[in-house]
């Protein structure tokens, strides 16, 4: 028997790839001689790099970048085992976690780390490079990736604008002429979980500007420079970046690669699994077992499990989900491929103590999705 084994993080508690060795460990529990593939998935967030480091049998590589206010901080980005391709997540110069709580701040935090860090791909000979947008502490627009990479955004006195969501509303003019030339022979992807515009009520600042430290007035104001930076590209650049989906991911960064880098902007999960070539163990797989933290309604709209779920059920493979709250309106899933839906716990816990024993809880569960699979199997014979 061959089992997928191709679960998220559980935000929180576990790691993709641990969450992916727990499973297996509760899979061999049942069976030694059953084959695992651990493909552990990420879907743009913290996480994504390793996950496809791991996959593509890549590297990390280490750089020194610069923080959402500006510090020095060790950032780590991938490459593929053939050179080519890069793989680079905002969380990791640019992420909430680098920030103290008390410290948050989005009309100063900048993505200027992120720029360096794409700097240091293509230095590296990088043709194709993969972001991961999630997890950012920034609502700049990708204002700061652009600087880092020779793009000048300049106020009304042809100065550069300061950094940060309060310098777009200073923003005039974007001369592209000094941005870096490897760029252009770049082909750039984002991985994007959301589809939020630029700016609006659906839009960076609303949704996501609370979180990174956001008060309401604060919210007003990067949302009207969040308005302002498309009307300046649309001005300069020639274009309307405003409504694309996936325009607000990351505190309007997928607005930003695609208006400064040429970048496309793709659903997270799909980019992921093409990178890591997932359709192709799906060959005479027997289950796939996937999870995250939480599964509910939202889980169907392009999220990691159902993702992974419409892949399975094209080739004819049952998908278990596993996860540590089953949340309102989670049968959706089953609409996309998903068999079952399991959740970790054995009896009554508080949250905190699932979260603490999660590695445990999960590698029960795996080992309970297999006995009950393998019942039904033996049923089919």
């Amino acid at each position: 028997m061959k089992i997928i084994i191709a679960p998220q993080s559980f935000k929180g508690s576990l790691k993709a790839h641990e969450a992916a060795a727990a499973m297996a460990e509760g899979v061999k529990a049942f069976d030694s001689s059953i084959e695992t593939v651990l493909l552990p998935i990420a879907d743009g967030g913290a996480g994504t790099v390793r996950a496809l480091v791991q996959a593509t049998n890549g590297k990390l590589i280490s750089a020194i970048a610069h923080d959402p206010l500006g510090n020095k901080v060790a950032a780590a980005w991938g490459k593929s085992d053939d050179g080519v391709t890069a793989f680079i997540e905002v969380a990791a110069a640019s992420g909430l976690a680098l920030v103290p709580e008390d410290k948050l701040d989005p009309m100063q935090a900048s993505t200027y780390g992120t720029g360096e860090l794409i700097l240091a791909a293509l230095e590296h000979g990088c043709k194709k490079i993969m972001i991961g947008l999630g997890d950012s502490a920034t609502t700049d627009g990708g204002a700061g990736i652009a600087q880092a990479l020779g793009v000048k955004l300049l106020d009304n006195d042809g100065k550069e604008i300061p950094s940060g969501g309060a310098g777009l509303a200073l923003l005039e003019h974007i001369d592209m002429s000094g941005r870096n030339r490897l760029v252009k022979d770049c082909k750039i992807m984002c991985a994007c979980d959301v589809t939020n515009p630029l700016y609006g009520p659906q839009g960076a600042a609303y949704i996501y500007g609370p979180q990174k430290g956001a008060t309401p007035e604060m919210v007003k104001k990067l949302d009207a420079s969040l308005r302002n930076l498309a009307g300046v590209i649309k001005n300069d650049l020639g274009l309307d970046i405003a409504d694309l989906p996936g325009a607000g991911a990351a505190g309007g960064i997928g607005a930003g690669l695609v208006a400064f880098l040429g970048a496309s902007l793709q659903r997270g999960v799909d980019l992921i699994c093409d990178s890591i070539g997932f359709n192709k163990y799906l060959e005479n797989a027997d289950l796939v077992l996937t999870g995250e933290g939480r599964i509910d309604y939202q889980t169907a709209f392009g999220k990691t499990v159902a993702g992974i779920a419409v892949r399975a059920k094209a080739a004819g493979v049952p998908v278990v989900a596993i996860c540590g709250e089953i949340g309102q309106g989670y049968c959706e899933v089953y609409k996309h491929g998903v068999s079952s839906v399991m959740s970790i716990l054995p009896r009554a816990m508080s949250r905190e103590e699932a979260m603490r024993e999660g590695g445990d809880l999960l590698r029960d569960a795996a080992e309970r999705a297999v006995r009950l699979f393998s019942i039904s199997k033996a049923g089919h014979h």
